[in-house]
């Protein structure tokens, strides 16, 4: 388990050509994600398993297509309303985040090997940035580029082309109301109901960290994808979006001053009141993202401080918030399951001084 310092949403990469390397950026959803494998071939075209009465891809008059509810979404699994699944899909490939040689070559011999089916699926997808001064059909290899370099998310030490997942558009903050991870063993992304989604809703995803003012995260948006963000918290009135935006600044404000338990500057027992002040301006916010990883963080900092009272209830609430953010089935679910029945048995126990720091409700 990683030191406090989880934060933001997985991001679509941003793909740099320099020297003929192919450099691959992206947020990360929490440092615990920092997946350890890619595939190194996929032929054909994955088949992927989704959850076919829930949602339909739509055109969205002036931007382009989209996903809509079909169905008010609920759980599947249990009582509680997040969670669903939505899609499971392996890529059509993927790409290491470092690449020697001429970019377009190697996407184009990658594109090459899909079979028809994948290769409509590819060159159906939108895309942006594409040189002015060239016709798309006259340039295949920079087409395919420019479908990577829009389409694109993390997955594992390379990224990932998902098709079906990529027909998600963009929320911010409480705006988003579904989350996407990689599984390494299944080689393959999940797409997770966050919240209640009802009929006829746009199911949106988020493409960056957005813990910050809205003008920046829409000169992000723009620069990268080449569209004006409106959604839901986008379009507040001005003097509600300076409250969003005040909101947003400081749970990432606070976020930096959780990530320096790690270095000893501040004691377990601060380091938990800032968990609980990130919850509740999430609670505030609407934004619910990142639980799982917090809650996984605040368990470590009772474990280190032998605190076996406060590691049981953060890595309940650890195992709730991943099962809704991962599914109920994800490896993390279990690793909290198994910390809350043996606290003592923590890499990180006993590692800090004897204190007791308080669980989620603690005053």
């Amino acid at each position: 388990m990683p030191s406090p310092l989880a934060q933001g949403a997985q991001a679509k990469p941003s793909i740099l050509l320099n020297s003929w390397r192919l450099s691959f950026l992206a947020l990360l959803f929490a440092v615990a994600f920092s997946f350890l494998f890619y595939p190194t071939e996929h032929t054909t075209t994955p088949d992927p398993k989704i959850n076919g009465d829930a949602f339909e891809v739509v055109d969205l008059p002036g931007r382009g297509k989209g996903v809509i509810a079909l169905r008010d979404i609920k759980a599947s699994a249990s009582t509680m309303s997040q969670g669903e699944l939505l899609i499971r899909e392996k890529p059509l490939f993927i790409i290491p985040r470092v690449l020697d040689g001429d970019p377009r070559v190697f996407i184009a011999q990658k594109i090459q090997a899909l079979d028809d089916v994948g290769r409509a699926a590819l060159y159906n997808l939108s895309y942006v940035k594409f040189p002015s001064h060239l016709v798309p059909e006259e340039h295949p290899t920079e087409v395919g580029l420019a479908i990577i370099q829009t389409n694109a998310v993390a997955a594992g030490d390379g990224i990932g082309l998902f098709p079906r997942m990529a027909r998600l558009n963009h929320g911010c903050s409480s705006a988003f109301n579904a989350v996407y991870s990689w599984r390494t063993a299944e080689r393959e992304i999940v797409v997770h109901a966050l919240k209640d989604i009802a009929r006829g809703q746009e199911i949106l995803t988020v493409y960056t960290d957005t813990k910050r003012p809205r003008s920046e995260r829409r000169d992000y948006l723009s620069a990268s994808y080449d569209f004006e963000c409106m959604c839901a918290v986008c379009s507040l009135p001005d003097a509600q979006s300076v409250e969003s935006d005040r909101r947003l600044i400081e749970m990432s404000g606070v976020y930096n001053r959780l990530s320096t338990w790690g270095t000893n500057s501040i004691s377990g027992s601060e380091a938990i009141q800032i968990v609980r002040q990130i919850w509740a301006l999430g609670n505030q916010e609407g934004y619910w993202s990142e639980r799982g990883q917090l809650a996984a963080d605040a368990a470590q900092v009772a474990s280190a401080h032998s605190d076996g009272s406060a590691v049981r209830a953060w890595a309940g609430e650890a195992m709730k918030w991943f099962a809704y953010e991962l599914g109920e089935d994800d490896v993390r679910v279990e690793q909290m399951q198994q910390l809350m029945m043996r606290p003592e048995e923590a890499g990180a126990w006993g590692t800090r001084t004897r204190l007791d720091v308080g669980g989620p409700n603690a005053s």
